[in-house]
C-alpha cells in the first residue's frame, strides 16, 4: 500500500511484517503522440503496487524522474539520422514536446536520499522498480544499489519493468506495440488515432516510436515493422499478459531476497 495513505502505526506494522519498500521510478518522456507522457513512471508504479499487494511492505510515491545521454553515432544511423547529430534520449528533432530528463548526478543524489529515508523507517530491502530503459539510467541505479548495499544499507535491488525474455532479447522497444499495450491495459490515456492512419508506415525519426531492433541496428529501412506497430498489434489483452508476467517474475525475485535476509526481520523492525 502507498505509504502516503498510511498512518505511522500502519507503516510500522507493515514494515515489521515485511521489511521491504518499493520505489517506482521513470521520467516524464515523449512516447510518441499516442501514449501518455508518464508512461515509464506509470508502468513502474503499477508493477510496484501489484507486487507490494502480493508480498507486503510499503510503496513509495512514484519518482517521475529519469536521465538520458546523447546517442552514439552508430545508433543514430540505426534510427535514420546522420551520425554527427546531437540527440539526447528520445528527444528526436521532430517531436513537438521535449522530455524531462535530469543529469545522472542529480538522479543519483535524489535516489540515494530516497533509499536512505526508506531505510530509516525500517526497510531492510529496497526494490527500485525502473520503468526507463536508458543505459545510463540502468547503470546509475545499479551502481547505487551496489554502493548502498555494501556500505550504509539497506539491501537494494533494481529491476526494470520488462519480462526476462524481453530483457534477454536485447534493447526494448519504445512506444511500440508492447509498451503501448501495457498502457492500454493500465490506463485510458492511449489514443492510437493520434498516429497517422494505416497504411502510412512509421519512420523512427519522424515519431520516435522504435522497436528494440531499431535501436540495435537490425531494421535497415529505419521504419517500424508491422509486427511492432501499435496500430496493428497493440491491445489491452496483450498488455495484461506482459504486465502479469513482469509482476510474477518480480514477486518471485523479492520473495527470494526476503528469504535471504534471514530470520528475525520482524523482531528487528518492531519497537
Amino acid at each position: 500500500m502507498s505509504i502516503v495513505y498510511l498512518r505511522p502505526d500502519e507503516i510500522r506494522r507493515r514494515i515489521a511484517q515485511t521489511p521491504v519498500a518499493f520505489i517506482p521510478i521513470g521520467p516524464l518522456e515523449w512516447h510518441g503522440p499516442h501514449c501518455p507522457y508518464g508512461t515509464d513512471g506509470l508502468n513502474a508504479q503499477n508493477v510496484a503496487a501489484e507486487v507490494c499487494r502480493s508480498v507486503g511492505g510499503v510503496l513509495w510515491p512514484t519518482l517521475f524522474w529519469g536521465t538520458e545521454r546523447e546517442r552514439p553515432g552508430e545508433q543514430l544511423q540505426s534510427l535514420g539520422f546522420e551520425p554527427d547529430r546531437y540527440i539526447v534520449g528520445m528527444d528526436f528533432p521532430a517531436n513537438p514536446l521535449p522530455s524531462c530528463y535530469c543529469p545522472e548526478e542529480v538522479l543519483s543524489i535524489m535516489v540515494r536520499e530516497v533509499v536512505r529515508e526508506a531505510g530509516r523507517i525500517g526497510a531492510r530491502l529496497v526494490v527500485i522498480i525502473n520503468g526507463h530503459g536508458a543505459e545510463n539510467q540502468i547503470a546509475t541505479l545499479h551502481r547505487l544499489a551496489v554502493e548502498i548495499t555494501n556500505s550504509t544499507g539497506p539491501r537494494v535491488h533494481v529491476r526494470i519493468t520488462a519480462p526476462r525474455e524481453m530483457i534477454q532479447a536485447g534493447s526494448g522497444g519504445h512506444a511500440d506495440a508492447d509498451e503501448t499495450s501495457v498502457m492500454m491495459f493500465l490506463t485510458r490515456s492511449v489514443d492510437l488515432s493520434a498516429l497517422p492512419p494505416i497504411p502510412t508506415r512509421l519512420a523512427f525519426k519522424d515519431f520516435a516510436v522504435v522497436n528494440g531492433g531499431g535501436f540495435d541496428g537490425k531494421v535497415p529501412d529505419h521504419i517500424l515493422p508491422d509486427w511492432a506497430d501499435p496500430r496493428r498489434k497493440a491491445s489491452p489483452d496483450r498488455g495484461r499478459e506482459i504486465f502479469q508476467q513482469m509482476t510474477r517474475e518480480i514477486q518471485q525475485e523479492v520473495e527470494t531476497l526476503l528469504n535471504e535476509l534471514g530470520p528475525g526481520s520482524k523482531d528487528n523492525n518492531e519497537a
